[in-house]
C-alpha cells in the first residue's frame, strides 16, 4: 500500500508593475490637451476684448471712438459724470425705469409661464395640443409687425383709463405681458413634465387642491427654469427698444435703450464715449442677476429636454 503526499506548489512570483512616466513631449500634448487650451484662449480673446473696448472708449473724453484704438489710453470718469448731471438727458431716471419695468415684466412672466405650463402638463382638456402649438407658431412673427395696432390699442384705451395709456410705464409693461406666453410656457413646459405625477396624486389623497399644490409643491422643484425664465425675460425686457421708442415719449419715464440712442442719434452731436459710459452702466444689473441665477442656468436648460 503505497501513500501518495502531495508536493507542495511553489507560489508563482507575483509581477510587479512600474510606472514609467513618458517624457514630456510638445506634439503630445498639442494632440491630446493643447488643442483645447488655444481653443479655449480664442473663445476668451473673442468675448473679452469687446468689453475691454467699451470700457475704453467710456474711459475717453475725446466723445469719438477714434480715441480708442489705443485701450486705456487715456483714463478720465468725466463721462460717468456728466451721465449723472445733464438734466436734459436724466439717465438715472433711465436706469430706475428700466429696473423697475424689467423686474416687473420678468416677475410676471415667470408667474403666468408657470401656471400656463402647468395647466397644460398636469390638466388633460379639449384642445390641449392645439393650444401648445399656437403658442410656438404665434412667435413665429415678428414683434414690431403689431406696433400699430398696440399704438392704436394704447390710445384708445388711455381715453378710458389713462394709467394704461400711450406714454405710460404700466401700458408698456402690458404690452411685454401680452407675450409672457410662448417660448417661455412651452420651456417650463418640458420641465413641469419631467416632474413626476405621482406626487401630484399623493397630495391629492392628503386633500390638497390644484392651487396648493402648485404653489407649494410644484414651484419648489422647477425652480432652475423659472430662474432661466425670469434671466430670459430680464435680459430681453432691457434691451427692448422698438416698442419702449414707441409706447414712452416723456424722457423721465423712457428706458435704458431708448435713451442711451439719443446720445448718437443726432448727426452733428454725437458722443459715444457716453454712450459707452451709459453701456457699461447698464450691462451691471444684468451681470449681478446672471451671476445670481447662474447656478440654475444649465440645469434648468438641459433637464427640460428629458422627460
Amino acid at each position: 500500500m503505497t501513500i501518495k503526499t502531495e508536493q507542495p506548489v511553489a507560489a508563482k512570483p507575483e509581477r510587479v508593475y512600474v510606472h514609467t512616466k513618458r517624457p514630456f513631449t510638445f506634439s503630445r500634448w498639442a494632440r491630446d490637451t493643447g488643442w483645447r487650451h488655444l481653443i479655449a484662449l480664442f473663445a476668451v480673446v473673442f468675448a473679452v476684448f469687446p468689453l475691454l473696448y467699451v470700457l475704453s472708449a467710456s474711459l475717453n473724453p475725446a466723445g469719438t471712438l477714434a480715441g480708442s484704438n489705443q485701450l486705456f489710453g487715456t483714463i478720465d470718469f468725466s463721462n460717468y459724470i456728466t451721465l449723472f448731471t445733464n438734466p436734459d438727458q436724466p439717465y438715472a431716471y433711465w436706469f430706475l425705469n428700466s429696473l423697475a419695468i424689467s423686474f416687473i415684466t420678468s416677475g410676471m412672466t415667470v408667474f403666468l409661464g408657470a401656471m400656463a405650463a402647468y395647466a397644460f402638463s398636469r390638466m388633460r382638456f379639449r384642445g390641449r395640443r392645439v393650444g401648445l402649438l399656437s403658442l410656438i407658431l404665434i412667435q413665429m412673427f415678428p414683434q414690431f409687425l403689431a406696433v400699430v395696432a398696440l399704438f392704436l390699442l394704447l390710445s384708445s384705451i388711455g381715453t378710458v383709463i389713462p394709467a394704461l395709456g400711450l406714454g405710460t410705464q404700466l401700458g408698456l409693461i402690458f404690452v411685454y405681458l401680452g407675450g409672457a406666453l410662448g417660448v417661455n410656457t412651452y420651456l417650463m413646459y418640458g420641465f413641469f413634465s419631467t416632474v413626476p405625477i405621482s406626487i401630484d396624486e399623493a397630495a391629492k389623497i392628503d386633500g390638497a387642491s390644484h392651487a396648493q399644490i402648485f404653489f407649494t409643491i410644484i414651484l419648489r422643484l422647477v425652480a432652475p427654469i423659472l430662474a432661466v425664465v425670469g434671466l430670459l425675460s430680464f435680459i430681453a425686457t432691457t434691451g427692448e427698444y422698438v416698442l419702449a421708442s414707441i409706447m414712452l415719449t416723456d424722457p423721465t419715464t423712457q428706458t435704458l435703450a431708448v435713451g442711451l440712442y439719443s446720445f448718437v442719434s443726432q448727426a452733428l452731436s454725437n458722443n459715444w464715449s457716453i454712450f459707452a459710459a451709459g453701456a457699461v452702466l447698464a450691462a451691471v444689473p444684468v451681470m449681478i442677476v446672471f451671476l445670481l441665477l447662474q447656478k440654475y442656468i444649465v440645469g434648468g436648460l438641459i433637464s427640460g429636454s428629458v422627460k
